[in-house]
């Protein structure tokens, strides 16, 4: 990826005076939920400088690239996932990639959404509309990948995420996302929130199951309704992240009652694997019909935009 500076010296001032982006997964309630948290106001800066993205654009990649992000802690060993959410609004859609080792990209199927008229507030289901959100996954010795689609019923991006873990994998499961902006649309702060309430296992049969089974099921329900409750608390996070908040404060302030310990902590970048190596391998796989063409009648060099990151390759054509 050719990586594009931030030119505007007022936010990379202000970006640099906050704590780092960083990802913070923590486990609570003795185990039974999992969670994340991602300060992203960096991540989220990188990926609209990348595409270049006006306001509108930046909150819907923004968010998707957040929400992206934070599917990290689902993934096991090296797995790599793409997520599609295509839809029939204006903004059609996008697509996110994102790599068990922390790296995430991603590019909307409409990268100027049409606006009749000016935007009273972020609600973004005009934009969205109706559609189908498929995930792709391939693990480390997957022959195939796996596929798994699910309608869309939200119109908002982080709900239908969370929809997509209760119909694939019948796991509670709840994501949040924030961007702050300031008076001149300019990204000030950038995070997001995960969580998930893991079913219990082991066990064997008895007599007496069943009165068990229903009192486990009634502990389940009043779990997950104290922490969507707490979940429902948390302030808003891109402003959070832009006031300097910490992340600590925040997990162990916002789940105090159930006993929240932090795992680990994971780096996680916007990033794509793209190279002018890779691109002239590709070009010289071509036809030789074609490669002459192109070196008869140009154009040279040859430009090549990569969707997933906006970075642009002028390639000569004699390294073809």
């Amino acid at each position: 990826m050719i990586k594009v500076d931030i030119n505007d010296k007022e936010l990379a001032a202000h970006l640099e005076s906050l704590h780092k982006d960083e990802m913070v997964v923590f486990v609570m309630a003795d185990g039974r939920v999992r969670g994340a948290l991602f300060h992203g106001s960096r991540f989220v800066n990188q990926m609209r400088a990348q595409h270049n993205t006006g306001i509108l654009e930046t909150m819907v990649l923004g968010q998707a690239s957040l929400c992206g992000a934070l599917l990290l802690p689902t993934m096991k060993g090296k797995e790599n996932l793409n997520w599609r959410y295509e839809v029939d609004g204006p903004a059609k859609g996008f697509s996110i990639d994102v790599n068990s080792q922390g790296t995430v990209r991603g590019y909307l199927f409409n990268s100027q959404i049409p606006v009749e008229k000016p935007l009273e507030n972020w609600n973004l289901a005009p934009f969205l509309g109706n559609g189908t959100m498929t995930m792709t996954v391939l693990r480390e010795h997957d022959k195939e990948p796996s596929v798994s689609s699910v309608e869309i019923t939200e119109k908002n991006i982080a709900k239908d995420l969370a929809w997509y873990f209760q119909q694939s994998e019948q796991i509670q499961t709840a994501f949040s996302t924030s961007i702050q902006m300031d008076i001149r649309g300019r990204v000030i702060g950038a995070g997001g929130m995960f969580l998930q309430v893991l079913p219990e296992t082991g066990g064997t049969k008895s007599k007496g199951s069943e009165v068990d089974s229903t009192a486990n099921q009634k502990g389940d329900i009043e779990l997950i309704e104290k922490v969507e409750n707490a979940f429902t608390a948390c302030p808003s996070l891109g402003k959070w992240f832009a006031e300097k908040g910490n992340m600590e404060d925040l997990v162990y302030g916002l789940f105090r009652e159930f006993n929240p310990k932090i795992a680990v902590t994971r780096n996680v970048t916007y990033s794509c694997p793209c190279s002018e190596e890779y691109y002239v391998d590709y070009l010289s796989r071509l036809p030789s019909q074609e490669i002459d063409d192109i070196k008869k009648n140009g154009p040279d060099p040859l430009e090549i935009v990569c969707r997933n990151c906006g970075s642009v390759y002028r390639i000569p054509v004699s390294k073809i």
